[in-house]
C-alpha cells in the first residue's frame, strides 16, 4: 500500500506503554491518528473515511464496515480475529490481516517461569520471609514447603506449534521429558490423546486454541486422570480449563499447583474463582505473558509491513 493510505488504530494504548518506536506506521501512511482506547459507540465515527484501521481489541463488526465504503484493510494487532466479522469483511472485499508468532520467546520463557515459580515453592517461601518466619527459624535455612526438580519430570504440552515446541526445548534443557498430546477433535497417529496423556506428565503445559473441542477440555474428570501432586500452567486461553474444577483440585490436594496467565473472562471484573485468596500454590498472572517490550515492537513492525505490502 503506497502512502495514500489513510490509518487509524483504535487502541494504541493496549500495545505501546510509551516504550514502542511506532514512526513505521506513520512513515507508511499518508495520514495516521491514533486514539489510545475507543468505545463500542465511538467506533463508526473514528473509522470514517480510513482506508486502513487497525484495532488490538476493539471490535469491528458488520454495521461498521458497511458505515465506511472507504475502508480496505483491517490491521489486528494480535493473532486473534474473534473481534473481526470475518464473514462481513470477506461480503465487503475487506482484507483482514493478523500478527503471528511474536511473543513466542516471551511466552515460552514465562512459561518455564510459572513451573519454577510453583516446583520451587517460590511464592510460599518469599510470603514466609515477608512474614518473619526465617527470622523465627532454629536453623540456617527454612525448608516449610516441599521444593522439587523439574529435571527428570515429564513435561506434557498440548498445542505443539511453534509456541508449544519453543517451550518443549527450554523445558528438555532443564532436563525434563517432554510428551506432545494430541488435542481434542485432532487425533494424531504419533501422539497421545488426552485421557493417555494425562496420566503420565508430572507437568502439564497448554498452548492450544480455545475451540468447540477444546473448551474446558480440562474438565473434573480430565483433572482427576492427572498424577496426584502434578503441576497444571495455562498461557493458552482460560476456556480450556473448568476454573471451578481446578479450584476444587488445588483444594483437595489432588493437584500439586496450578499457574494461569489467562481466565475465561479478562479483565475479571465480576470475579472468578481462581481469585480467590485460599487456594494453595496458585499462581495467576494478568495475561501479560505475550507483554515483552521486544515482542510488543514485533508486533508494530508486522503492522508497519502489513500498510506496505498490501496493493492499491
Amino acid at each position: 500500500m503506497n502512502n495514500s493510505s489513510s490509518v487509524v488504530f483504535l487502541d494504541l494504548a493496549s500495545l505501546d506503554k510509551d516504550d514502542l518506536d511506532t514512526s513505521a506506521l506513520r512513515q507508511r501512511s499518508a495520514e495516521f491518528k491514533a486514539y489510545p482506547s475507543t468505545a463500542p459507540e465511538q467506533v463508526q465515527e473514528r473509522i470514517a473515511g480510513r482506508t486502513v484501521v487497525i484495532t488490538n481489541k476493539v471490535v469491528i463488526d458488520d454495521a461498521a464496515m458497511q458505515s465506511n465504503p472507504a475502508l480496505r484493510l483491517i490491521l489486528v494487532a494480535a493473532t486473534g480475529t474473534n473481534n473481526i466479522d470475518l464473514v462481513a469483511a470477506e461480503r465487503l472485499g475487506i482484507q483482514v490481516r493478523n500478527c503471528q508468532a511474536y511473543g513466542t520467546p516471551a511466552v515460552a520463557q514465562h512459561t518455564l517461569m510459572l513451573m519454577l515459580v510453583l516446583i520451587t515453592r517460590f511464592e510460599s517461601y518469599r510470603q514466609a520471609v515477608k512474614d518473619g518466619a526465617w527470622q523465627r527459624s532454629s536453623q540456617f535455612c527454612l525448608l516449610d514447603y516441599p521444593i522439587a526438580e523439574l529435571a527428570g519430570k515429564t513435561l506434557g504440552i498440548l498445542g505443539y506449534g511453534e509456541l508449544g515446541q519453543a517451550v518443549g526445548r527450554l523445558a528438555e534443557a532443564f532436563g525434563m521429558h517432554v510428551i506432545a498430546g494430541a488435542l481434542p477433535g485432532r487425533p494424531h497417529a504419533d501422539r497421545p490423546e488426552l485421557a493417555a496423556l494425562l496420566p503420565q506428565v508430572d507437568v502439564l503445559s497448554l498452548h492450544c486454541p480455545l475451540t468447540e473441542h477444546t473448551r474446558n477440555m480440562l474438565d473434573a474428570q480430565a483433572l482427576a486422570l492427572m498424577k496426584p501432586g502434578s503441576l497444571l500452567i495455562n498461557a493458552a486461553r482460560g476456556g480450556l480449563v473448568d476454573e471451578q474444577a481446578l479450584v476444587d483440585s488445588l483444594r483437595s490436594g489432588h493437584l500439586g499447583g496450578a499457574a494461569c496467565d489467562v481466565l475465561s473472562v479478562e479483565p475479571p471484573v465480576d470475579g472468578n474463582p481462581l481469585l480467590a485468596n485460599d487456594i494453595p500454590n496458585l499462581v495467576i498472572t494478568p495475561h501479560s505473558a505475550w507483554g515483552s517490550r521486544e515482542a510488543r515492537q514485533r508486533i508494530v513492525g508486522q503492522l508497519a509491513d502489513g500498510l506496505s505490502t498490501v496493493a492499491e
